[in-house]
This record gives C-alpha cells, structure tokens and sequence, in this order.
C-alpha cells in the first residue's frame, strides 16, 4: 500500500462516512437512520472509487437504491412496524440486485464481505425495528472490518471498530430505556 493524495482522500471521506453512521446507532427513527445512512453512502461511494473497491462501490448502489425505497415507501403510506407482502417483494428485489451485483464485481471470497454487510444492513433497516438495526449492527460492523481488511483501508477498520463500539452502546441505551420505561418511569 502505497501513501498516495488519493489513497488519503479516500481515508477522509472513510471518516466522513463514519461519522455519519455512527450518529445512526444513536437515532431513535427508521426514517432518520435511513436519511442520515443515505449521506454516509455518499460518502463510502467516493471512498470505494478512491480505493478501487469495485464491490463495495457496487454494494453502495444497492443501498442507496434500498434507502430510497424505503424512504419513500414510509412517506407514501406512512411507519407501519407490520411486514407485508409488498416488503417481502422489496427485500427479495434488493437480494437480487446485491447479488447480480456481487457477480459482476467479484474479486475473490473477501470482495464478497461488502455483499454479506449489505444483506444484512438491508435486512436490519427491513425490519422497520431500530432494535433488531442495532443488534444486527454488531454482526454487520464486523463482516465490514473484515472487507476492510481485504481492501487495505487503515482508516476503515479504525472507524469499523468504532461503529461496532456505537452499535453495542446504541443497545444497551435501548435496553436501558426500556428497563426504565417498563419500571414505570421516565427518562
């Protein structure tokens, strides 16, 4: 690895992305974890070209895709915590595409990691539950140091280790709070 102006620019927008999703382990909202996921993608999609990371630029695409969707889903008939048939079409379309994507991109097994981590995330914000976001976000965070490992971003391993940090606080808040809330008192 060499120290190039690209190779720290990438590391910058890492961080810019980073800190974004780290402020979505601590939001309360689907909507505003899917808004503020949506600019750290942005973000992460500079890195991925930054780095030659054609998988996980591939892998930003589809979650872009499945942001919009379901923002505008949510917009359109209102939160609903019930899945219905249409989420299930919308899940298996967002799997095909990762996974016609993850074809076209495939650069070995680890090129694969940003596939799994974008299954899993799209499943986690499905869900319409920040809690199961938050739990899955443990799993996710890890399978993303592992990628990061593979595509030699310093920086994206730092943060990765961090947002698994943010995720496992976001639960416990969330578990505190409805500790609290079921003795009956207020935060």
């Amino acid at each position: 690895m060499e120290l190039t102006l690209t190779y720290v620019l990438s590391q910058v927008f890492v961080i810019i992305n980073a800190l974004l999703l780290m402020a979505t382990y601590q939001l309360k909202t689907r909507k505003s974890i899917l808004i503020v996921s949506f600019i750290a993608l942005l973000a992460n999609g500079v890195a991925y070209v930054l780095l030659s990371a054609w998988s996980g630029l591939a892998m930003v695409f589809v979650a872009m895709i499945r942001n919009i969707i379901f923002i505008i889903d949510e917009k359109k008939n209102g939160k609903n915590n019930q899945i219905t048939r249409k989420d299930i079409a919308i899940l298996i379309v967002l799997y095909a595409i990762s996974i016609i994507s993850a074809v076209y991109t495939y650069e070995g097994f680890l090129s694969l990691m940003s596939v799994f981590a974008t299954m899993l995330y799209t499943y986690s914000v499905w869900q319409k539950k920040t809690s199961a976001y938050k739990i899955l976000g443990i799993i996710i965070e890890v399978i993303w140091i592992i990628y990061n490992i593979y595509i030699f971003s310093i920086f994206g391993i730092i943060i990765e280790i961090i947002l698994l940090i943010s995720a496992i606080i976001g639960i416990i808040r969330e578990c505190k709070m409805k500790k609290e809330d079921n003795n009956g008192t207020t935060i």
